[in-house]
């Protein structure tokens, strides 16, 4: 059993839309194939992977770096004790190798975007859904239902409110109980006119979340808490640096009501001095670690072991990035959910075919690995790659 090929695609999702900080207008991201001479139906094994949006395709790091030291590598210190199966921890070892500590930038997206391709691989192997090979292995108990939100609200050229109305109603629509909007990227005045707007439209029993990717110094990010304190809204997402705890844990002192933050903390050990650091109150806040970005999900069961050691549950765990792979992740391993993006960022967000969302929830279909398969337009990019 060997990985034959490693490939590797830079592709476009640019679009409009902007949040507080960029703009998606020259967006990338890298899509991954690794290639097994394992044969199920007269067919290679083959995994895939990508990163989530926000950080950019990985294509230079993959091919110069990573793909060589896995091609490389004997096969057989890449395999399970048993030679049955393809090791993920042997793998990520085998990535990481002549990698000094810390500086945690792109190399952990492009080392997280080979860890799903490898897992895909893995589950596919096995035979089994993602989600429920990590509960076997971990010795939890699959949930095939999952909560998810609409994230979306990002701000446009001629976005007007009205226009913010008709996106989030068409979330509502479709099932969602929870929707998310961008803020900070007008002035305060003007986002408390579109917080309202939106909270004008939302039905009993659901809620609407705010996010500011950062933005906010700490003067700002106080006087947006206060304000925000008036509304019962889901959570107050990244209002500051995401490497800035102190600033997080201060505002935990004017605001009250659940927030939350992590998407751009890409190791344990960030996730840990955000637990250690940061304020964060595990009885009302959110944690949002995306293993697509954060060297995969090897480094995301050492971050849940590392929460758990701290008292935290992983079901205060949303992962940011709205892609198959955390779903799986939150299935299998007992999360809180998961963040969608309806409309945005396709082919590479969203649910298999035929999945919908019913009173903020989706059921996971018994699909080999990830699941991209069952997602038509997706894995037509992929096994182009993969061809």
């Amino acid at each position: 059993m060997r990985i034959v090929h490693v490939r590797e695609r830079t592709v476009p999702i640019a679009s409009a839309i902007a949040n507080a900080y960029i703009d998606f207008s020259k967006m990338t991201l890298s899509l991954v194939a690794i290639v097994t001479d394992v044969m199920r139906d007269g067919k290679p094994v083959i995994g895939y992977g990508f990163n989530s949006n926000g950080r950019y395709g990985q294509g230079a790091l993959i091919r110069e770096r990573f793909r060589p030291r896995l091609l490389d590598a004997d096969p057989a210190s890449l395999l399970e004790q048993s030679g049955d199966n393809l090791d993920p921890h042997k793998i990520w070892a085998t990535l990481f190798k002549n990698e000094k500590p810390g500086g945690h930038g792109e190399r952990s997206v492009a080392i997280g975007t080979i860890d799903m391709a490898v897992w895909d691989a893995v589950a596919k192997i096995a035979g089994k859904p993602l989600f429920r090979l990590l509960a076997e292995r971990h010795g939890g108990e699959a949930d095939p239902r999952v909560f998810v939100y609409a994230a979306g609200g990002y701000y446009y050229p001629g976005k007007d409110i009205e226009l913010l109305q008709r996106e989030m109603q068409s979330y509502l629509d479709r099932g969602y109980s929870v929707v998310k909007m961008k803020i900070g990227g007008a002035p305060l005045a003007d986002d408390l006119k579109r917080i309202e707007a939106i909270l004008a439209i939302l039905p009993k029993g659901c809620s609407l979340a705010v996010d500011a990717n950062g933005r906010f110094d700490l003067q700002t990010a106080v006087a947006y808490a206060t304000a925000l304190s008036a509304y019962d809204l889901f959570w107050y997402e990244e209002p500051g640096d995401p490497l800035d705890f102190e600033l997080q844990a201060q505002l935990a002192e004017h605001y009250a009501k659940p927030m939350a933050t992590g998407e751009n903390l890409f190791s344990m050990q960030d996730a840990r001095n955000l637990i250690r650091y940061g304020g964060m109150r595990k009885d009302r806040d959110w944690l949002q670690f995306d293993c697509a970005l954060s060297y995969g999900l090897v480094e995301y069961l050492r971050t849940l072991e590392m929460l758990k050691s701290y008292g935290w549950s992983p079901k205060r765990c949303i992962p940011h990035g709205g892609h198959q792979m955390s779903l799986n992740i939150a299935a299998g391993l007992g999360l809180g959910g998961n963040e969608s993006y309806p409309d945005l960022f396709q082919p590479y967000g969203g649910f298999p075919d035929g999945v919908g969302v019913e009173s903020g929830y989706i059921t996971m279909p018994d699909l080999p690995g990830i699941g991209f398969e069952g997602k038509s337009d997706l894995i037509k990019e992929m096994r182009a790659l993969a061809s």
